[in-house]
């Protein structure tokens, strides 16, 4: 498992660039098994996540191989539609292969998908999307069985824009006959990403990043490169412990219009922030005022995966600061490690009342799903002190070697063994 051992109070400096988005090259790695030849896709972060993926396909038949940053992905001789029930458990991304082995082949079998605990994540509005497409679905032994003697298109409004749905959805459409309206659609950056990859593929999709998506059905994809978005989640990530630490950093590979409501609700604290196409600077003399409340939303809302970091942050801000979460219902088990750092934070069903402290204290904590880690990292660079963090495999689910780029900008911080 290993654990992170940080020595807090060195502000971050220097210069470092931001991997692609494990967001998007997840779908997009999904997705290469709908056109038959080799699929080239660059800037791929080398995750934990990212190699559960990777041998998913290549358990299913296709030629799965890794150099530096690129992944090339032959899904010329992919023999199973069924996806390894071990494999599955790991990651909850696995359900993206649902819509693209349903489209091409015509069936695929599943079982309920891992990932973090942060709260229910069901999976009824990839199933309803897919049976309106004309999916055929069977539940047995826990495990899911999808057929389909080939898709039509269809008009489907999700209850929630859920990302994962409307990518799923998404990709079943492309190979679908006729034409398909998707209504409250996912609007991330990482639902173009994917509408990008397919359209270069040979599909036709308009609308992606809006609400509603339109999508007219081809017969036939073919195998295409692609480069990977920045990763906006691990961009915030740094911008917010450069903010802690009252340093100064430059980031490389950013795309500013990701990062609309992260960079402002950054600069009600205090922090400078300068835009230089896709480079980022971040300035911070580590006197940090608190916000007057941040509730997470879908996009182009308050990201929920940077809640935990943000509240971290916000723990040495002076003043008192509202987070309201709205996405997951258990996204705050991270508040009763930071409190053992001496973070002060009332929790009420949903909302959290963070009141700032001069500092925190170093302690022995433990990260309780991926993000939930990362804000725990960042409490121990601003902390005095050495903090330890357990169960740091899950930071690696979305941060590649967190430590090495932590300290590319100067942190103290190295990985122990258990």
């Amino acid at each position: 498992m290993g654990k992170f051992a940080v020595e807090g109070g060195i502000p971050l400096t220097g210069s470092v660039r931001v991997h692609g988005a494990k967001n998007a090259a997840l779908p997009i790695l999904a997705a290469s098994v709908m056109a038959k030849g080799e699929s080239i896709i660059y800037d791929v972060p080398d995750l934990e996540d990212v190699r559960v993926m990777q041998a998913i396909l290549t358990s299913l038949g296709a030629r799965v191989k890794r150099e530096g940053s690129t992944i090339t992905v032959d899904s010329t001789g992919i023999c199973s539609t069924e996806v390894p029930d071990d494999l599955m458990r790991q990651m909850r991304s696995s359900i993206f292969l649902m819509g693209p082995l349903l489209a091409r082949y015509g069936s695929v079998r599943v079982s309920k998908p891992g990932g973090c605990t942060i709260g229910s994540r069901p999976i009824d509005l990839h199933v309803k999307g897919l049976q309106m497409l004309g999916a055929v679905m069977k539940e047995s032994h826990g495990f899911l069985y999808c057929e389909a003697n080939g898709l039509k298109g269809t008009s489907f409004y999700l209850d929630i824009p859920s990302v994962g749905a409307t990518e799923n959805i998404l990709m079943a459409a492309v190979l679908a006959k006729g034409n398909t309206i998707i209504g409250n659609a996912a609007r991330e950056p990482e639902i173009i990403d994917l509408a990008d990859f397919l359209n270069k593929m040979g599909a036709k999709i308009r609308g992606a990043g809006e609400a509603t998506i339109f999508v007219e059905g081809v017969s036939e994809l073919k195998p295409v490169e692609h480069t990977i978005i920045p990763d906006r989640v691990v961009t915030g990530t740094l911008m917010i412990g450069a903010a802690m630490t009252g340093g100064r950093i430059h980031l490389e590979n950013v795309n500013p219009s990701h990062l609309g409501v992260v960079a402002t609700k950054l600069m009600e604290t205090g922090v400078e922030i300068e835009f230089d196409h896709d480079i980022m600077t971040v300035t911070s003399n580590g006197r940090l005022k608190s916000v007057d409340r941040i509730q997470t939303s879908y996009y182009p809302g308050f990201p929920t995966d940077l809640q935990a970091p943000f509240m971290a942050l916000l723990t040495i801000a002076e003043g008192t600061s509202i987070i309201s979460e709205t996405v997951f219902e258990e996204r705050y088990k991270h508040v009763s490690e930071l409190r053992r750092m001496g973070a002060r934070i009332k929790v009420d069903l949903r909302t959290a009342f963070i009141e700032g402290v001069p500092e925190l204290t170093p302690a022995q904590v433990e990260a309780t799903d991926l993000r939930a880690g990362a804000a725990l990292v960042l409490a121990g660079l601003a902390a005095k002190g050495i903090t330890t963090i357990d169960q740091i495999y899950l930071i690696d689910r979305g941060y590649e070697r967190f430590e090495e780029m932590l300290g590319a900008l100067g942190a103290r911080i190295h990985r122990m063994q258990d």
